[in-house]
């Protein structure tokens, strides 16, 4: 051991005396210092501490025999291996000795901070782990974890852990059934596991997880392994049977009806709707019982189905829902009901035996096709019980009632009044069946007259005017369809020209007129009318001539105006067609065969005219879209001997746009820049286009192409239809400048205008808006101003002589009135006194 030591010293002389440490700072004089040093690594130098007097050096402290240094050089060194994980920190004291072995300088603290290296692999705690996994637990949620621990410091990635799975046997999916957490070790069943772990395919996995230091982040990694062992076993996350519930419970509610389990501990038990109810009739405890909390109605609402879910203390979710199916089993808790309060049936006298008349109807509301709602029909009175008691059968399953083998008559009774019994097991019910007897056709009607003659209109007379009456009697019962007459035109009427209105109360006949006559297309209407009943007749009666009458309708001619062959006449044209291109034809006939003649009205533009003999429609000079895009006129057709007999329909034309209209810039608001420009003002201009666009108009702003123009201004664009003037610098006087402004549209083709752009450079006021300033009191008027001034004066003191002029004549005329007066009055004064 001596010789070893000794050994180990000579080695640390030599190479620090092959090495400069002071060019290494390596060296120093003696004082407190701290020292880093990786673990491992061997005998190596440290520090050379230098005296300036010959001394002794000597350290004591945690030199754990590991740690030393030469005394008379001062050099520290370790003649052996640091292990961070045997001790972290070792902490000396230094000092120097004289030769007598007393301290002349220090004690000072010397620290040795050992640096861990990565030199532990992790370890599993264990080299198997066991786990249980249920089928259909959610995916993520872990069921058991594994742990692995490493020496290194936790302070450095050489101990941060990181847990995969390195082998899946059997991995029959091309995903993992199970999935880890890097960090944790917890392992849950994947996305595809939780869908596809079924114990019956397979209830046992071996997986080998693997956990590497460094976080798994570098290829030098320490790397160990453990095998899992997971047993699958059946889910107990399950959905319950269809439960079936009895309507009108008389146990004492809540009453257990079933129970779910989860396949995890400690969870919250819930249940959701499904559909929304007014109120929810279950409950679950959290053991997973599921209760029916109120007795159920059947009748109200025969099926539930809703959702038991678990939840987690943060409430999230840890078994996928289950739905519980309820069915409310029927009991005969509802009485049979007549469909209607009373059963109306009518039948025909002459009905033979065993003909079904009608059904009696009722209804039970509980459960269909079972026992409950099962009913029975049975008749127990007949009122009147003539001609004998039993003249009417009820089949008893159905209600269908039947004539026995007895005829009605109506003149025996007109009405039978039934009390039907109406029963199921438990409950019965009373219907009420009233059966009308009624008269048979077996009776025509017959017209009052066989032959009407005639009767002469004028074609023009109004539709719906009556032009006769006429009237049929039927001796069948009053008020019934044996004796309601029908009025036809049999023949006669091929277009319907004449409609026949009855009378309910009377039966008597209006005779109409349904649709215009035409004198041209038919003098004369030969009509034969018949009369029916809507009741079939019985066998062996018939309708005959008696039913027959007839009458014939002269139509006289009268003068009619020409008809148009349409109501109305469109055309489409583009704005840009040539005069006198032809528009469309109109046609009109008169009815009697006279000549037409056509003519326009209402064109306020002189835009068309017409042929008056052919119809053609010309235009008659240039069109314009933008004044009138759709443009109306109303075609007269006037017989050519008498103007008075004349019709009218519109003709509509629709113009087409064509780029016919340059853009034009919009100059309602004054364009300005205040004075003094400071930069980067903008005048906003817009520019218009009456053309027609299919989206929207596309304007393109530039400047004139001078020197001045591009010096002095710039566009910018805004927009489709706004730009941006702007001035390029701020050296501009107070005056109007005339900006050229260029604008295209997109037009096809594109239009171009120029517009010269008044521009004012004003002072302006707090409103941001251009002000007159006014001249000072002592300012001096021009030659100009002054002339003005001048014959200003001489008017206003050429008006005031004037005014004076005429007072002073309306004066003395007044004075010379009064005084002629004065004189008239005096006199006539004096003759009254003689």
């Amino acid at each position: 051991m001596f010789k070893l030591r000794g050994l180990q010293f000579l080695l640390v002389i030599q190479w620090a005396m092959c090495q400069n440490l002071g060019d290494l700072n390596l060296a120093g004089p003696l004082k407190d210092m701290n020292f880093s040093i990786p673990e491992g690594a061997g005998v190596r130098p440290i520090y050379q501490f230098i005296s300036e007097s010959p001394v002794i050096f000597r350290a004591t402290g945690e030199k754990d025999g590991i740690i030393d240094i030469v005394p008379k050089t001062g050099m520290l060194y370790l003649n052996g291996s640091l292990d961070w994980e045997t001790k972290a920190v070792h902490r000396l004291q230094v000092e120097c000795l004289d030769e007598n072995g007393d301290v002349v300088k220090g004690p000072y603290t010397v620290t040795i901070y050992v640096e861990d290296i990565n030199d532990n692999p992790p370890k599993f705690d264990q080299p198997t782990y066991t786990g249980v996994v249920r089928q259909n637990s959610r995916a993520g949620k872990p069921f058991m974890y594994v742990h692995a621990t490493d020496l290194d410091d936790p302070t450095t990635p050489h101990a941060q852990l990181t847990y995969s799975i390195l082998h899946h046997f059997p991995n029959p999916y091309p995903e993992m059934l199970f999935q880890i957490d890097s960090v944790t070790g917890a392992i849950s069943p994947s996305r595809t596991g939780s869908y596809y772990l079924d114990p019956q395919k397979q209830d046992t996995f071996t997986l080998v997880v693997t956990v590497k230091d460094m976080a798994g982040m570098t290829t030098n990694a320490f790397t160990s392994s453990a095998d899992v062992i997971i047993n699958v076993k059946e889910s107990l996350w399950k959905a319950p049977a269809t439960v079936y519930i009895q309507e009108n419970s008389t146990k004492t509610h809540p009453v257990n009806i079933s129970q779910v389990h989860s396949n995890e501990a400690d969870v919250i038990y819930e249940l959701l709707e499904k559909e929304k109810l007014a109120r929810f009739p279950f409950s679950i405890d959290q053991n997973g019982v599921i209760y029916v909390t109120e007795p159920l109605d059947r009748e109200e609402k025969d099926a539930y189905s809703f959702f038991a879910v678990t939840k987690d203390t943060v409430g999230e979710l840890v078994d996928k829902p289950l739905q519980i199916h309820v069915i409310v089993t029927d009991i005969n808790d509802n009485p049979p009901v007549c469909e209607n309060a009373l059963t109306i049936i009518e039948v025909q006298e002459n009905e033979g035996g065993g003909s079904t008349i009608g059904t009696l109807h009722a209804t039970d509301m509980d459960e269909k096709d079972t026992l409950n709602s099962r009913l029975k029909f049975n008749i127990e009175s007949q009122v009147p019980a003539v001609p004998a008691s039993n003249m009417f059968f009820v089949q008893q399953d159905t209600g269908i009632l039947q004539l026995r083998g007895h005829s009605l008559n109506k003149r025996i009774a007109a009405n039978y009044s039934l009390k039907v019994m109406v029963t199921d097991a438990d409950f019965q019910t009373i219907c009420e069946v009233q059966v009308h007897v009624i008269d048979i056709n077996d009776q025509i009607p017959i017209f009052e007259k066989s032959d009407y003659h005639n009767v002469t209109v004028a074609e023009s007379i109004p539709v719906g005017t009556v032009i006769l009456e006429i009237q049929a009697t039927d001796m069948d019962e009053p008020a019934t369809g044996s004796s309601y007459i029908i009025y036809q035109v049999e023949e006669g009427d091929p277009d319907n020209k004449f409609i026949i209105e009855t009378d309910p109360g009377t039966n008597r006949g209006f005779v109409k007129i349904n649709k215009a006559l035409d004198f041209e297309t038919a003098e004369v209407h030969n009509l034969v009318i018949n009369a029916t009943n809507p009741e079939p007749l019985v066998s062996g009666v018939q309708y005959n001539a008696s039913s027959r009458t007839l009458f014939k309708v002269f139509v006289t001619n009268e003068d009619e105006p020409p008809v148009f062959q349409k109501q109305v006449y469109t055309a489409n044209a583009s704005e840009d067609i040539p005069v006198n291109t032809l528009l469309v034809k109109v046609e009109a006939y008169d009815p009697e065969g006279n000549t037409v003649r056509y003519s326009l009205e209402g064109d306020v533009k002189k835009w068309l005219k017409i042929d008056s003999t052919t119809g053609n429609i010309y235009t008659a000079s240039t069109l314009d879209r933008e004044y009138k895009e759709v443009y109306k006129v109303d075609v007269v057709a006037s017989e050519t001997n008498n103007a008075a007999q004349r019709s009218k329909i519109p003709f509509v034309l629709h113009l087409k746009d064509v780029n016919d209209n340059p853009p034009q810039l919009v100059t309602d608001y004054p364009t300005f820049f205040c004075h003094p420009l400071h930069g980067g003002e903008k005048a906003l201009i817009q520019a218009t286009d009456v053309d027609e666009y299919l989206y929207s108009p596309r304007i393109t702003f530039s400047l004139g192409d001078d020197a001045d123009t591009r010096n002095n201004w710039e566009i910018s664009k805004v927009n489709y239809t706004y730009a941006h003037l702007s001035p390029k610098h701020s050296n501009f006087e107070e005056k109007v400048y005339i900006v050229p402004v260029i604008i295209n549209d997109n037009g096809k083709p594109p239009l171009e205008n120029k517009v010269n752009l008044e521009v004012k450079v004003c002072q302006c006021s707090s409103e941001k808006s251009c002000f007159i300033k006014l001249e000072h009191e002592n300012s001096k008027p021009s030659v100009g101003q002054a002339v003005g001034i001048l014959l200003g004066v001489l008017l206003i003191i050429g008006a005031v002589i004037g005014g004076v002029f005429f007072h002073m004549k309306y004066k003395q005329k007044n004075e010379k009135k009064s005084q002629q007066k004065d004189v008239k009055d005096q006199t006539e004064c004096e003759v009254l006194n003689k």
